[in-house]
């Protein structure tokens, strides 16, 4: 294994030359942002116009770090930082994971207005749970596994920093990834599915105008 700087050229890529732009995952996540976008506005002004219950305080204080998230990961993508963009999923998913815990479990409500201490709060492994009564304990376990593999800088999320060098060696990489769509149709489709739940609980709790 060997450490290998990328080409320093260009210093930043546009919308019109990035790497991945006409990726299926790509285009997906650019029209779930402009969706998501759409939505907030509405409820923009619905959180102004009228009094809010404790749920929908939470969804309007939680909803938008998700999108801004979001937003982080896709410029992440933009410019080729892979890596930096997947480390953001674990936060992306806690967003929506926390929403949905709330919605589903409205007396944890309390909690999250008392501050979300850490000793009284859901596990992610736990708020993951509520998607599904009969969720595979040993998937939602995995799950937050990756998620924090990627997070805590340890071998493991290490290998999602190394790619494939000219002479067939792996190298970790300093700088972007401009020759791996796997990888970014991964983090593409994972921040996708999260924005899906962060879209859903807001039409929930902030129904479109009939």
């Amino acid at each position: 294994m060997t450490f290998r700087r990328t080409h320093p050229e260009p210093s930043f890529f546009t919308p019109d030359d990035e790497p991945y732009r006409d990726l299926d995952g790509v285009i997906a996540f650019d029209a779930m942002i402009v969706e998501l976008m759409k939505k907030s506005r509405v409820i923009a002004a619905l959180t102004e116009a009228q009094d809010l219950s404790g749920l929908q305080r939470a969804v309007a204080q939680i909803v938008p770090q998700g999108i801004n998230l979001g937003l982080g990961i896709r410029e992440l993508i933009r410019q080729a930082h892979l890596f930096s963009a997947a480390v953001l999923l674990r936060s992306l998913v806690e967003q929506a994971a926390i929403v949905h815990y709330l919605l589903a479990h409205p007396d944890a409500i309390p909690v999250w207005e008392a501050g979300w201490n850490h000793s009284e709060r859901p596990s992610l492994k736990t708020m993951l749970g509520s998607f599904k009564a009969d969720a595979d304990q040993d998937v939602l376990r995995q799950v937050c596994e990756l998620l924090n593999h990627l997070t805590h800088g340890d071998p493991v999320g290490a290998e999602f920093n190394a790619v494939y060098l000219s002479n067939r060696a792996r190298g970790y990489v300093v700088g972007r990834i401009t020759t791996d769509p796997e990888f970014c149709d991964f983090v593409c489709s994972q921040a996708v599915s999260w924005l899906v739940v962060l879209r859903a609980v807001m039409e929930e709790c902030f129904p479109s105008p009939s």
